[in-house]
């Protein structure tokens, strides 16, 4: 069955390593041990009980460290089961009488009450063995001869065959000493499944298995599954993630052998593979969480390491701020925080795996702004309240009092009576340093001033000398002056024109509306022609991806007020716990008013947005209160000062402004006549007008 690559790649991993074990033959369990020890394996079980702790009356046997090795139990050639073999290696605990005496006096003061050194020990030393649902425990009689007896050394270890498992299944081990003179040793054991190990000839609960042969062609894995016909079993693809339960991705039972607990196994053959990482990468994204919070956002666990980094304007690489930030292992999906003081639009995350970098946002640009033109300094704090600054730069950290042709160290006196006035920002502080964001704008506007001073003279000059020698042409020059200078400003203005698509010819209307504020020029954007991006975005994303770029370049918002628009607002106003109806998948305005009504409650809409309506559609009163914080035009009637509102400060004067809008009003005329047409006549068919339905 073909399934799509990134989804399976994601699910699974590598092959597992394949095992060859040791045989053991017989069903009897035995034990034995290392040279010079001697052991009896108890029969039957005991009772797993490890009891209180007890004082050690002198020297005592106590297990030290347990060991496991996988085996198989044959009955048969072909007839086999997993076993685990357990190993206890024993030492000497305890002395026969108080070593700090022995030391003072080198033997016991009374010599007829000393106990004899040279005599063995002995040890019944229990093993217990759970795997769910069973429990087994065995107890194991060990002696030590006196030649081997040394206060805190190891004696040797006894070894258990077996105990038997199921495959796959997860398996604990105690060993204590009765009675008990320290906390039992434990030991927690994922066993593997048929997919694991050379066993499928052996053990005959894996012949029911069928088994999986995964291939890769392209952006397509293919699973081939080698089953008879009379197999009845089961297929499961799931995340195999490593915190949380198990996330099922796709199940389809055909089904499991109706047994209590039937025999599975598993594989993860693209673990490693360079195309899932690839795909996971492009699923995962960094997330913001104010005020200082951040977390990477992907389908399973990545080993990973942040950073932070500065990224100038000018571009080039993010510069890592490691040291004196340090490196971050990341957990996914959980909230990591900033060690900053305050955020900065050129702060930006790094997501590196083994020194390869996966992702960089700057996660900052949103909320702050666009990147800013300013200099980052490191300050390095020593042990005698002495400090030094030098500017983060592409070639390295430059001093600020140093010599060298870059611009912190020709304006390193400048920079660093920036931090001592207090007009840089301080991102980041301790007792190793600190780091600073100090602007640059005003370097850049002293270096040019003088060179913009002598253009203005230059062309003031010239100026003087056209207007002496021919006087006609002084008019021209200043008209287009005012033309060149409103329409440069004009075309760095940017509208954004929003509105509710109540029917065709109003979305009509609407686009006349734009095509004539292009022609002012105005730099408009409407979802009427951006289809193809709404439909690959969502409503939602296209508008906040316009509004924060018209925002930003100083442009302006137009909400287009219409009785459907006026409708949508008063749902989202009046009926705030439920809900908004749906609405199609093209409507801006539906979508916007999540973002748009919060700039009006909040009070940040005066100078964002502005209101406009046609006046044969609806009555000034019937735009909602909320709305009116901003201007508010009715058109064509107003369209002198609406235009002039659009432009901003760089509108052209009264009477230009007035061509405008005859020219404006020109082209609107037509779409005006066919959106808001009279109603017939009696008997001359239904009008057309927004009105035709009340008149019936």
């Amino acid at each position: 069955m073909p399934v799509p690559w990134f989804l399976l790649s994601l699910a699974l991993g590598r092959n597992p390593v394949v095992l060859s074990l040791e045989r053991v033959v017989g069903p009897q369990d035995t034990a034995r041990c290392s040279p010079g020890l001697s052991c009896h394996l108890w029969d039957g079980d005991v009772l797993c009980l490890p009891g209180s702790l007890a004082s050690a009356p002198g020297p005592v046997l106590v297990p030290t460290r347990l060991q496991t090795e996988l085996v198989l139990r044959c009955h048969e050639e072909t007839d086999c089961d997993l076993c685990v073999r357990v190993a206890v290696h024993l030492a000497v605990h305890g002395y026969w009488g108080d070593p700090d005496k022995e030391e003072k006096f080198g033997r016991a003061a009374d010599p007829e009450l000393e106990e004899p050194r040279n005599v063995s020990l002995q040890a019944h030393v229990v093993l217990s063995f759970q795997a769910y649902p069973t429990a087994h425990c065995v107890l194991l009689e060990v002696q030590v001869p006196a030649a081997l007896v040394q206060p805190g050394q190891s004696v040797g270890s006894v070894v258990f065959d077996c105990f038997e498992a199921a495959l796959g299944a997860e398996v604990q081990i105690w060993s204590y000493t009765q009675p008990r003179y320290q906390k039992e040793l434990n030991l927690t054991q994922q066993l593997p499944d048929c997919g694991g190990l050379e066993v499928q000839d052996n053990i005959q609960s894996c012949w029911a298995l069928p088994w999986l042969n995964v291939s890769a062609d392209g952006e397509d894995v293919r699973l081939v599954l080698d089953v008879s016909e009379e197999q009845r079993f089961g297929l499961s693809l799931y995340w195999n993630q490593a915190q949380g339960p198990i996330k099922p991705w796709w199940h389809s039972n055909l089904v499991w052998p109706l047994e209590p607990d039937s025999v599975r196994t598993s594989i993860c053959p693209f673990k490693e593979d360079p195309r899932a990482h690839r795909n996971l990468w492009r699923a995962a994204r960094l997330q913001l969480l104010p005020p200082r919070g951040w977390q990477l956002d992907a389908p399973c666990s990545l080993p990973a390491e942040a950073t932070l980094c500065w990224q100038a304007l000018d571009g080039g690489p993010c510069l890592p701020l490691v040291p004196p930030l340090p490196r971050e292992n990341v957990t996914v999906n959980k909230v990591l925080e900033f060690p900053l003081l305050k955020g900065h639009p050129n702060v930006c995350v790094q997501v590196s795996t083994w020194e390869k970098l996966q992702l960089q946002e700057c996660l900052w640009a949103d909320s702050l702004g666009p990147l800013k033109d300013d200099m980052l300094l490191v300050e390095t704090r020593g042990p005698q309240d002495n400090g030094s600054l030098c500017a983060l730069e592409p070639s390295g950290c430059t001093p600020l009092l140093s010599r060298a042709s870059t611009r912190a160290a020709r304006l390193g006196e400048q920079l660093l009576q920036d931090v001592q006035s207090g007009q840089c920002l301080q991102l980041w502080d301790n007792d190793l340093g600190a780091l600073w964001a100090c602007p640059m704008d005003k370097y850049i506007h002293q270096r040019w001033v003088l060179v913009w001073l002598a253009c203005l003279l230059l062309a003031a000059v010239l100026f003087l000398l056209l207007l002496l020698k021919m006087n006609h042409v002084k008019g021209w020059l200043r008209l287009l002056k005012e033309d060149i200078r409103a329409g440069a400003a004009a075309r760095s203005r940017a509208a954004l024109l929003l509105y509710s698509a109540d029917d065709a010819s109003f979305e009509r209307l609407v686009g006349a509306l734009a095509s004539a504020l292009c022609q002012l020029p105005l730099r408009v954007a409407v979802d009427l022609w951006s289809r193809r991006d709404l439909s690959a975005q969502g409503a939602l994303a296209w508008f906040h991806a316009q509004r924060r770029q018209t925002l930003q370049e100083g442009g302006v918002v137009v909400l287009l007020f219409s009785p459907g628009a006026v409708a949508l607002c008063r749902e989202w106003l009046q009926d705030a716990t439920s809900a908004p109806r749906a609405h199609g998948p093209h409507d801006a305005f539906a979508a916007s008013l999540s973002c748009v009504l919060p700039d009006f409650l909040q009070g940040r809409a005066p100078g964002r947005y502005v209101g406009a309506y046609f006046d044969k559609q609806m009555p000034a009163d019937a735009v909602p209160a909320l709305f009116r914080s901003v201007p508010v035009f009715s058109l064509p009637s107003q369209l002198p000062d609406f235009l002039g509102t659009l432009q901003g400060p760089a509108a052209p004067r009264p009477r230009r402004l007035a061509e405008r809008a005859e020219q404006v009003s020109r082209a609107l005329q037509p779409a005006l006549d066919s959106c808001f047409r009279p109603p017939a006549a009696p008997g001359t068919g239904r009008g057309m007008g927004p009105e035709a339905g009340d008149r019936t």
